[in-house]
């Protein structure tokens, strides 16, 4: 169940602050050793999906339901701000955290469209001139259309 946009902008905003505090603690060890660095751009990437929530939902409270956040400025802006604080940690977390940003943008945007894109599926419209068969109880039924007639 999803929780409303209020909480949701609230709960982006508190998780995006404790990963922009926990870079900050353990940012000696994050700059410490190569895999160490990618997992602190992988850590920024999630600052990055943080900060979107929270901009989307905040865009959603202030302008009504029928905001969208756009790649300009929104995403963008979102993109720059979590390289920057990756760039804090070392200078790979920043290119490590741009990569793993754009690759999780990919799959927001498709999760974003699933919904659309099954819901028109669920439900197809009869074509014209078509009677479908009723199926028999135990599926043993042809169940083709046949032209009506």
């Amino acid at each position: 169940m999803a929780l409303p946009t209020a909480y949701s902008c609230a709960s982006a905003v508190a998780l995006a602050a404790l990963t922009f505090a926990a870079m900050q603690v353990f940012k000696d060890k994050l700059a410490l050793e190569g895999i160490m660095t990618i997992l602190g751009g992988f850590i920024g990437s999630w600052f990055f999906i943080f900060i979107l929530t929270a901009v989307g939902n905040a865009g959603k409270l202030a302008l009504g339901h029928t905001y969208q956040t756009k790649l300009f400025p929104e995403v963008i802006a979102c993109i720059a701000g979590s390289v920057f604080v990756s760039a804090l940690v070392h200078r790979v977390c920043a290119t490590t955290c741009l990569l793993f940003s754009l690759l999780a943008l990919y799959f927001l945007n498709r999760i974003s469209h699933s919904p659309q894109d099954s819901s028109a599926q669920a439900h197809p419209q009869p074509q014209p001139g078509l009677k479908t068969t009723p199926r028999s109880p135990r599926g043993k039924g042809k169940g083709k259309p046949s032209k009506q007639g």
